[in-house]
């Protein structure tokens, strides 16, 4: 199943994870204790770099589909990469804030042109769809591993070789990133799709490179005004949504009902993420507030790198997701990703529960153990990995092939819309500085916040299921059009 193509590939997304994740769980101390930011204003920040790169997998998804193709964006996506991250060394010498914006700008900018094409490409490499959709999985858990290695890692190695030697270690990964992408080049555009073995053309690369320029800046003034920063990501996510709409509208019925449930599928993706994102900013800032102690007693851990345990869970849940699927599978139990999603949004429940419920009865010397989160962790990154893969794949398999790409991105806008909600919902457990963590403001603040987020989780729940049941109801009416169609040409 496995050719030298897709593990290729695969390494580069283990890089992107090792790199992007350990950068970001570094960010949070960097920018509260090197730029003096209040925690507002990290969180904000922190959440806006989570989000606002896949928010830029629209134009990435555009630029892949219609300019460049996705080898191509992907090599650029990874060469933004090593530039952000050059950026962010030099930021740490000489504690310049705008390099530091600039930087984790044209990270994120990198990762809008990666998200999109790396799963159109990568799907390339299989000869097959059911070869894509089972191996997947185990490619976000690729992924992970990668991160989990970064973001356990990069805490430790602050104290030894600094920021800047974190920063620069993450621009050597995506280096040999770009480097494994051109030495594969031949094989990966043999197989691609017929954009990437076209030449293209000077007004395409002018296009490119003014909407790359765009790009850009657009994100280096949201990082430095996160207040107004905020509504252009709603408004660039709704513009997007509004475009497919439009586009569905205009398309035969069946494929209109089957992007239809492409819709529902992010606006459910949507909430999950909003959940999500709380990992990066609120249970990052309980976690670096509250944690104490080494997990089970032996394994140091740093209270910032909390994180680590999500991507440790998520390389473990790919494989065993795509275990019990095939199980099911051979006893024709086939889970559908609708209900698969839906599953998805138990398992979040119980996470926050769990936090919850640690939050309320706290005690008074305000320290929770590292247990815990392990625990919360596990939960949410299963939770992850079935939203994280399956709904992209789900998005392939239905999506019209020439606006694939673009199909796909939406999943991305829906992290991004997401990410930043979730981080504006975040800042109200921030903490003034100077201000000292008590029992009553962790049980009052950090708990009646994860407790609210419970509560509607269990109601999302009950949405995702039915909306399963919906979706099951509109793909059999495309079939069935399909069917009927088929039919009256045939007379």
């Amino acid at each position: 199943m496995f050719n030298k193509r897709n593990l290729v590939m695969m390494f580069c997304q283990m890089g992107f994870g090792f790199s992007f994740y350990g950068v970001m769980i570094v960010l949070t101390p960097f920018f509260l204790e090197k730029l003096q930011y209040s925690e507002a204003d990290t969180l904000m920040v922190i959440g806006a770099f989570g989000a606002v790169g896949t928010l830029f997998s629209i134009a990435g998804g555009v630029i892949g589909d219609k300019f460049l193709g996705a080898y191509r964006s992907l090599v650029v996506g990874y060469v933004a990469f090593t530039l952000g991250y050059v950026l962010l060394m030099i930021s740490a010498v000489g504690v310049n804030v705008p390099l530091s914006l600039m930087g984790i700008a044209l990270a994120s900018y990198g990762r809008g042109l990666m998200s999109p094409n790396y799963p159109t490409l990568f799907q390339t490499t299989f000869a097959s769809q059911a070869d894509f959709e089972k191996v997947y999985p185990i490619n976000y858990s690729v992924n992970n591993l990668g991160a989990f290695l970064g973001q356990y890692v990069f805490p430790f190695l602050t104290l030894i070789i600094g920021y800047k030697g974190n920063f620069m270690l993450s621009a050597i990964m995506a280096g040999l990133g770009v480097l494994s992408l051109l030495l594969i080049r031949k094989p990966l555009v043999t197989h691609a799709d017929e954009i990437d073995k076209t030449p293209v053309s000077v007004q395409s690369w002018l296009k490119f490179f003014g909407l790359s320029a765009l790009m850009i800046a657009v994100v280096f003034y949201m990082f430095s005004d996160m207040d107004i920063g905020q509504y252009i990501v709603y408004a660039i996510s709704a513009a997007a949504i509004g475009y497919f709409v439009v586009l569905m509208l205009k398309a035969a019925r069946s494929t209109a009902l089957r992007m239809g449930t492409i819709l529902i599928m992010v606006l459910l993706s949507i909430a999950f993420f909003v959940y999500y994102g709380q990992m990066m900013t609120s249970m990052n800032i309980v976690a670096i507030n509250t944690m104490r102690g080494d997990l089970f007693g032996i394994i140091p851990i740093q209270p910032e790198g909390s994180l680590v345990m999500n991507p440790l869970w998520c390389a473990v849940a790919g494989p065993v997701i795509a275990f019990i699927t095939n199980r099911l599978e051979k006893r024709d139990i086939f889970l559908s990703t609708p209900v698969k999603v839906g599953v998805a949004f138990i398992l979040t429940t119980i996470a926050f529960a769990i936090l919850t419920v640690s939050l309320l009865h706290i005690g008074p010397d305000t320290i929770l153990r590292p247990e815990i989160f392990l625990l919360v962790h596990f939960f949410q990154a299963f939770a992850e990995v079935v939203v994280g893969s399956l709904v992209v794949a789900y998005i392939l398999s239905v999506a019209p092939k020439a606006i694939a790409s673009f199909s796909v991105s939406l999943f991305m806008v829906a992290m991004a819309v997401s990410g930043i909600i979730g981080a504006v919902f975040s800042t109200s457990i921030a903490l003034d500085k100077g201000t000292k963590l008590t029992q009553a403001i962790a049980v009052e603040s950090y708990g009646g916040f994860f407790m609210t987020l419970t509560i509607f989780a269990v109601v999302l729940t009950v949405v995702a299921f039915l909306s399963a049941i919906l979706i099951k109801k509109m793909l059999k009416a495309a079939d069935d059009w399909d069917q009927q169609q088929s039919q009256h040409d045939q007379h």
